[in-house]
């Protein structure tokens, strides 16, 4: 039996995450085409058939229990505005990684990321009672890494020529997480970021 039961929606006052699904397809390569999204990252989303190959390959990893992939819908309209999964899912040790989270660029600096990591990180620390949670990206990919160290995520280091990139450069990837002690405190800075002392209608989980 996968550690992650499928189906998951989990729903914010902004965004909705919900299963990859082809459907979801066009949507998604329309946006991927947007040079900006693709910057810093080990592929070129901007070439179609490569990146329907990427789509593809991620219905079936979450089949097999290695990742699983939600489209991210602006729940104010409906749009498809991006992606985000779990992946290094490793059960037996209750940790898993947050990653390959990328969205439209106009959505870059709204909010809209920050809810849809407290929803995530609920999700992991208080349904699959994780006890540890990692978040990597770039050493060069400044607003990712401000981004996520703005949740309170640790940084906890450098790994050198992490990667290769599709263009054949090397890629230095930098690693921070958040365990299970620190997720009260790290919950309640989110809720404000997110809601302040406003009403949270959604962050529900089914």
């Amino acid at each position: 039996m996968n550690w992650i039961q499928h189906p998951i929606t989990l729903t914010g006052n902004k965004v909705v995450l919900v299963p990859l699904d082809s459907s979801h397809f066009p949507a998604l390569l329309e946006i991927a085409k947007q040079e900006a999204i693709w910057q810093h990252m080990a592929i070129d989303g901007t070439n179609s058939d490569h990146f329907l190959l990427e789509l593809k390959a991620a219905l079936l990893s979450r089949a097999n229990g290695e990742q699983y992939t939600f489209t991210i819908i602006d729940r104010l309209n409906g749009n498809v505005i991006g992606a985000t999964r779990f992946l290094n899912v490793f059960p037996q040790h209750k940790k898993l990684e947050i990653g390959w989270t990328w969205y439209d660029p106009k959505y870059w600096g709204t909010g809209y990321n920050t809810e849809c990591k407290l929803l995530l990180l609920t999700y992991c620390f208080e349904h699959l009672k994780t006890v540890r949670v990692q978040l990597i990206t770039s050493e060069k990919n400044i607003r990712s890494r401000t981004a996520i160290l703005k949740i309170g995520a640790s940084y906890e280091g450098l790994m050198r020529k992490e990667r290769v990139r599709m263009d054949g450069s090397y890629r230095n990837t930098v690693i921070f997480s958040i365990i299970d002690d620190e997720w009260p405190d790290r919950k309640q800075k989110l809720e404000n970021m997110c809601y302040g002392s406003g009403t949270r209608d959604g962050l529900t989980a089914n």
